[in-house]
């Protein structure tokens, strides 16, 4: 079966202490094998990737803020995966945001098949999420450390 294309959007926001907001779901069709990922998701039709980026920002943290305070996007890559059951070829655009720690955060907006899904919220640091090993994709901690940089490298003076 042929994989099908799914353009995503992704926030990696970052604290002042060098941190990643991470998000641990599951896949449904692997119930209870949970991973630690991104904030973010698929484009709707007519969507821009910022757009996209703040809709699945709020929709998953509840975390609401301007296009303007995206860094980016500071990485792309493509690659293979499956979700409950069915093949994709992941599009995905990541983008880096300055999120204090402190910031209220919510599962309030999850889409319907997101619920029970995405059960946690947690900072990491690139080197404690790789010690911890339940990783969506194995370069993460890379992607992370990457969204480190590019935060630090747009903040204000």
């Amino acid at each position: 079966m042929e994989p099908v294309l799914r353009a995503t959007a992704r926030v990696l926001p970052v604290s002042p202490a060098g941190e990643c907001l991470l998000l641990l779901d599951q896949d449904p069709g692997r119930p209870g094998q949970l991973r630690w990922g991104t904030v973010g998701g698929a484009l709707d039709p007519g969507e821009t990737h910022v757009e996209a980026a703040l809709r699945e920002l709020h929709e998953e943290t509840g975390v609401v803020v301007a296009a303007t305070q995206l860094v980016g996007p500071f990485h792309r890559d493509r690659r293979h995966f499956t979700y409950d059951g069915r093949a994709y070829l992941g599009d995905s655009t990541f983008f880096a945001l300055h999120l204090e720690r402190e910031v209220r955060l919510t599962f309030e907006h999850l889409e319907p098949g997101e619920v029970d899904n995405v059960v946690e919220a947690r900072w990491w640091t690139p080197r404690d999420v790789a010690a911890d090993g339940r990783l969506v994709a194995p370069d993460l901690p890379e992607i992370m450390s990457a969204a480190i940089v590019a935060a630090r490298g747009a903040a204000p003076a």
